[in-house]
């Protein structure tokens, strides 16, 4: 009877030799700091649109606020990251302030996201003139070369 039960027990555990393949689950929108220094106050809502993407959540009860939510499952660890922003503007449409765990990356310096997860971000303190360096301007690529060859 013991040595059954010692056999039973045995085929109740099976060691796991081929782990499968988990994909990395990717929801929301891609919210990097690069993209949060690009927003300066008085910007329009089309504007804003533009450099962060579609937003996640329009309220009607919030009509001057815009939500945008990323998250990244990991597959292999089960590790889930999360970036949250909200857009604010005033009623001429108008970007007046932005809060969230997003920060605006400071010219050169690669800022890792903040521990404190809900903070506001003063556009005022930017500089009006734009300063914050910009990425180059994108070479044609193939297409856009074949395009200007053809005369496009």
């Amino acid at each position: 009877m013991a040595v059954a039960l010692w056999m039973l027990a045995g085929c109740s555990s099976v060691p796991r030799i081929v782990k499968e393949y988990r994909i990395d689950v990717q929801q929301g929108n891609v919210l990097t700091q690069e993209m949060v220094a690009q927003l300066r106050p008085g910007l329009s809502r089309d504007q804003v649109r533009f450099v962060l993407g579609t937003p996640l959540l329009m309220d009607m009860f919030h009509a001057n606020r815009w939500d945008y939510f990323y998250s990244l499952q990991k597959g292999r660890s089960g590790e889930i990251e999360t970036r949250r922003l909200s857009v604010y503007f005033d009623a001429d449409g108008k970007l007046v302030r932005v809060s969230g765990d997003v920060a605006a990356a400071e010219p050169g310096v690669a800022e890792p996201v903040s521990e404190t997860r809900n903070r506001e971000i003063d556009l005022g303190s930017l500089p009006e003139d734009g300063s914050v360096v910009m990425p180059p301007p994108d070479e044609k690529g193939f297409f856009g070369r074949m395009m200007e060859t053809v005369g496009f």
